[in-house]
């Protein structure tokens, strides 16, 4: 299948490697096009533009940083879409503007899936992200084919928008295991037990998460090599905190954790893996 993909960062790069082995054809743009260019070694055409990359596609990944930068796409590619092509958004964004874009296409016979993912570096790697898919039945069927190259598991959340809305629960969820599980390594540090024997000992039982097990080891040796950047994360706890308070809600843990991770960027950890949140913890808890 001919497929165009734009933003070929930590996360796009090796999802268009996973796809290029599948054997599709893949046409790919970046803003920078040096990253871009990388993937040509792998099979990929690279195109100077948007509206080139997007020529005889039938399905468009996007996947970058913010809603800004999704709209952006759109807006130049938008007078070459031709009907019956498929958009399928696999950033991370707000979902009012999600459900606005696929509105907007929508008259023009564009259908639009909003698919962001979880997983980070790792996982986009070895094709076991999490997927998480807003849209029509009708869309989302076409492209479960194609996102079963990317994810083992890939599941269908409901109307347009639904797909971001399921992601900022999960970076909920991410953000407060992750400083948890840094915490708790802090703890027993300080109460003068081996951290790697309290990760062993607590990994299996009610307190296990996916953060701990994983980013818990790096923890312990201050490796801060992002699969998933502070300034990402930071930026998804500011599209829940909009969506909260459209719903209404309070949620005063996240409100916490977003000082956390401010703070870890004040330190100088936005470019690190969000476990770098381990060394701000230690640092803030060191002031007296």
């Amino acid at each position: 299948m001919d497929l165009t993909w734009i933003g070929t960062g930590i996360m796009g790069a090796p999802m268009v490697r996973r796809l290029l082995k599948a054997g599709h054809r893949v046409r790919v743009f970046n803003r920078t096009i040096e990253k871009a260019r990388a993937l040509a070694a792998d099979g990929a055409i690279v195109a100077s533009n948007p509206s080139e990359a997007i020529e005889g596609a039938a399905m468009i990944f996007t996947m970058v940083p913010d809603t800004p930068d999704v709209l952006r796409v759109i807006d130049q590619i938008s007078s070459a879409l031709v009907s019956d092509q498929l958009v399928i958004d696999m950033s991370t964004i707000s979902p009012a503007a999600s459900r606005k874009i696929a509105d907007s296409l929508a008259s023009r016979g564009v259908a639009v899936l909003d698919a962001p993912v979880s997983g980070g570096e790792p996982g986009a790697i070895d094709g076991t992200l999490t997927i998480m898919v807003g849209g029509t039945p009708e869309a989302f069927a076409r492209a479960q084919p194609i996102l079963a190259n990317l994810g083992k598991r890939v599941t269908h959340m409901g109307a347009a928008g639904a797909g971001q809305t399921t992601k900022l629960a999960n970076q909920i969820a991410v953000s407060l295991n992750c400083t948890a599980a840094a915490e708790a390594l802090l703890f027993a540090r300080q109460g003068g037990l081996d951290p790697a024997r309290v990760l062993e000992a607590i990994g299996d039982g009610a307190a296990a998460s996916w953060q701990l097990n994983n980013l818990g080891p790096k923890m312990l040796v201050h490796d801060n090599r992002p699969g998933f950047f502070v300034k990402l994360l930071r930026k998804d706890l500011r599209l829940v905190a909009e969506a909260a308070k459209e719903y209404g809600l309070a949620l005063p843990a996240l409100a916490l954790v977003s000082s956390i991770y401010n703070t870890a960027a004040a330190m100088g950890h936005d470019d690190d893996g969000h476990q770098s949140v381990a060394d701000a913890l230690e640092r803030i808890a060191k002031v007296k």
